[in-house]
């Protein structure tokens, strides 16, 4: 099958030769956040693609060296799709759409579709560990789908894409929420009427969100939360 092009000498219109029919950049998307994976695995981070168009994808992208297949062996004991070199060289272009995008983030979600991975974006493109002195420390990210943790350590925030065992905090809430609240786009008294939830010590999250964040002055008084309650962020 010869690929499509726009027949045009210019480095852009060459990229989205390679780059631009639909579902492409987002199965880059998938194996930049969640490294080499099964198709099953794509499948699921893809929702509504169908099965042959995403075969047909993987294809052209293996074609044009930006993913190779590799089969692995037991227990997996199938083939494993991974970003080549020149593959991972697309992470800031997805940083960018990523960033871009986040505006249009407000719109009303409900009928739009999500995967609790997905989070890693808004999470390593605008959190900071402000306090990198302090040990490390986990906040898991619950949205309704599968959890997961932002780890905070040694001056960088990454995220881990399944539960740990006792975070030190938990955030709850819509994606929306929970996104707003991440990339600034959510004031914290807006959120907190909407029904977000922090279980933990405001400190850490003010470790990652700084002004945005409240931040406990002093010890804490009779009557008050101690961490691990359940508060509302205000």
């Amino acid at each position: 099958m010869r690929m499509r092009t726009y027949g045009q000498y210019c480095s852009v219109a060459r990229a989205l030769d390679v780059l631009g029919d639909r579902w492409t950049l987002l199965i880059v998307r998938e194996l930049l956040l969640r490294g080499p994976s099964r198709y099953t695995d794509l499948r699921a981070g893809l929702p509504g693609i169908a099965t042959n168009l995403l075969a047909e994808r993987l294809r052209e992208l293996e074609r044009a060296g930006v993913l190779a297949r590799r089969d692995a062996p037991p227990p997996v004991a199938t083939a494993l799709f991974e970003l080549t070199e020149r593959g991972q060289q697309l992470r800031s272009v997805l940083d960018a759409l990523g960033r871009w995008g986040v505006p249009l983030m407000a719109e009303p979600a409900e009928h739009l579709q999500f995967r609790s991975h997905w989070l890693s974006y808004p999470v390593e493109l605008f959190l900071l560990d402000r306090e990198a002195q302090r040990p490390p420390e986990t906040i898991e990210l619950r949205t309704g789908g599968e959890p997961v943790c932002v780890q905070v350590a040694a001056g960088e925030v990454r995220v881990l894409h399944h539960a740990v065992e006792r975070p030190h905090a938990v955030l709850s809430g819509t994606p929306q929420q929970v996104l707003g609240l991440l990339s600034g786009q959510l004031e914290l008294e807006h959120a907190r009427a909407e029904g977000l939830v922090y279980e933990g010590e405001e400190r850490l999250l003010a470790r990652v969100l700084g002004h945005r964040a409240p931040v406990s002055a002093g010890p804490r008084r009779e009557g008050e939360p101690a961490a691990g309650d359940a508060v509302q962020v205000q």
